[in-house]
C-alpha cells in the first residue's frame, strides 16, 4: 500500500485527466485563486520573545470537467512571510527565541485526486481534503495558512434512504508545518451517518498509526448526535480511545455536550468537553482534527495534557453592521486532578469579521488565555489575527 499513492503517478494521471475530459465533458471545468493575508502576534508571559508574522497565503486549484462520472483536480498552495515582518517560531526553520506562530514558508502541492461521481457513490483517489463531521476528529486545519490534507483513498456511499457512509485509507499525513513534518502513516477512517426525525446520528472508528518505525496505534470509537428543533440547537457525543506502543497502554473517554437557542439577533451557546485522562499519565488524544477550532484560539491544548480537560465554555454571536461577531468564555480543568494540576486557567476569546465588494473578508481575532496552576506548565497568552481574504 505505501506505493499506492506515488505523487508522480498521482500528478500524471490528473494533467491527462484534465486535458482529455474537457473535449467531451458535459460540464466545464473550473480555476480558482484565493489568497490570505493575515498579521498574528503573540505575546506571552515567560521570557520568550514577542512574536509577530505577516504571511500571505495563495491557492490555486483547477478542477477538471466531468466524464461519465470522472473528473480530475490540481491544486497549489504557497506561503510567505511579508515586508520583513518575521519574528516569530515558525516551527520549521525555528527562531527559538519567539514564541510559535506555526505558518512556515512552503510550497506543497496542496490536492491532486482523482474522482468518480455518481447518484449513490463517490470515489477518490489522491492528495486530498478530509473533514468529518464538526472536525474534532478529522479535519483540515484550515485556519493555518498550511492547512492538512491527506494521501488517501476515500469512499462514500448512500447505503440506504436516511444512510450513509464513508471510509478512508491514508498513508501519509501532509500536516500544516510544510513538508519535511509530513508523517507516513496506516489510517483507516469509518464513519455512518443516519438521519432521523430529530437529527443526525453518527458513528465512527478512527484507526490510526505512524507508519515512521514506530510500533503504536490509537483506536477511537465513537458516537455523536446533531439536531435542532425551531430556535434550539442541540449536540451530544461520546467516544473511547485506546493509546498503544511497544512501552505503554492507555484508555480514556471523551464526552461532549452543546445547546444553543436563537433569539432574533443573537445566538447564545453553552457547552462542556471533557477530554479524559487515564489516572493522570495520558490525555485523550485528536491528531488530525481541526484543533485550533477547539478549547479555545489561544491553542493553549492543542495536546490534551495528561490530566486531561474539561472545558466549560459559553458563547454569544449575532451580526452587526454587515458582519459575523462571537464572543466566547472558557473554564479550564483537569479532568483527574493531582497535587499541583487541577485549574488549567481560563480563556476569552472574539472575533468580528464581514464579507464586502463580493470576493473579499477581512477580520479581526483576539484571544487572552489566563493560566492556572504553576504545575500545569502553562503561561498567560495573548493573540491577535488582522487579516483580509480574496477569492475569485
Amino acid at each position: 500500500m505505501k506505493n499506492l499513492f506515488k505523487l508522480s503517478k498521482i500528478t500524471s494521471l490528473i494533467v491527462l485527466t484534465s486535458i482529455a475530459l474537457p473535449t467531451y465533458a458535459n460540464t466545464e471545468s473550473k480555476t480558482t485563486l484565493d489568497f490570505n493575508l493575515r498579521y498574528e502576534g503573540v505575546q506571552q508571559d515567560n521570557l520568550l520573545k514577542d512574536a509577530s508574522a505577516l504571511t500571505l497565503r495563495s491557492r490555486l486549484n483547477f478542477t477538471s470537467a466531468s466524464y461519465k462520472g470522472f473528473s480530475g483536480v490540481i491544486e497549489f498552495e504557497d506561503s510567505r512571510q511579508v515586508a520583513g515582518v518575521d519574528s516569530y517560531n515558525d516551527t520549521v526553520d525555528n527562531n527559538p527565541l519567539y514564541s510559535v506562530i506555526a505558518d512556515p514558508q512552503t510550497t506543497e502541492l496542496d490536492q491532486a485526486f482523482v474522482k468518480y461521481h455518481s447518484d449513490k457513490f463517490t470515489a477518490k483517489l489522491g492528495r486530498q481534503v478530509i473533514a468529518l463531521d464538526n472536525q474534532r476528529f478529522i479535519g483540515h486545519v484550515g485556519w493555518r495558512q498550511d492547512r492538512q490534507t491527506f494521501d488517501a483513498l476515500t469512499f462514500n456511499a448512500n447505503v440506504a434512504a436516511n444512510l450513509k457512509a464513508s471510509y478512508s485509507y491514508i498513508n501519509k499525513r501532509n500536516r500544516i508545518f510544510a513538508q519535511d513534518k509530513d508523517l507516513h502513516s496506516n489510517d483507516h477512517l469509518l464513519n455512518l451517518s443516519y438521519q432521523t426525525g430529530f437529527g443526525t446520528l453518527n458513528g465512527y472508528s478512527y484507526l490510526l498509526e505512524v507508519d515512521e518505525g514506530i510500533d503504536n496505534r490509537l483506536d477511537t470509537y465513537g458516537i455523536n448526535f446533531k439536531g435542532k428543533r425551531d430556535k434550539f440547537a442541540y449536540y451530544t457525543e461520546f467516544a473511547t480511545q485506546q493509546s498503544q506502543t511497544n512501552t505503554t497502554d492507555y484508555s480514556a473517554t471523551y464526552i461532549a455536550i452543546e445547546g444553543a437557542y436563537s433569539f432574533e439577533t443573537i445566538t447564545a451557546k453553552l457547552g462542556i468537553e471533557q477530554l479524559g485522562s487515564d489516572n493522570a499519565m495520558y490525555g485523550f488524544s485528536t491528531p488530525l482534527a481541526t484543533l485550533h477550532k477547539f478549547n479555545g484560539w489561544a491553542d493553549q491544548f492543542l495536546a490534551t495534557p495528561n490530566e486531561g480537560l474539561v472545558d466549560l465554555y459559553a458563547a454569544i454571536s449575532g451580526n452587526i453592521l454587515g458582519g459575523k461577531w462571537t464572543f466566547a468564555y472558557h473554564d479550564y480543568s483537569a479532568d483527574e486532578a493531582t497535587q499541583s494540576v487541577d485549574d488549567l486557567g481560563n480563556e476569552i476569546n472574539a472575533v468580528y469579521s464581514k464579507k464586502f465588494a463580493k470576493n473579499y473578508t477581512a477580520g479581526i481575532k483576539y484571544a487572552m488565555y489566563s493560566a492556572g496552576d504553576a504545575g500545569a506548565g502553562k503561561v498567560d497568552t495573548d493573540k491577535i489575527w488582522l487579516w483580509i481574504a480574496a477569492k475569485f
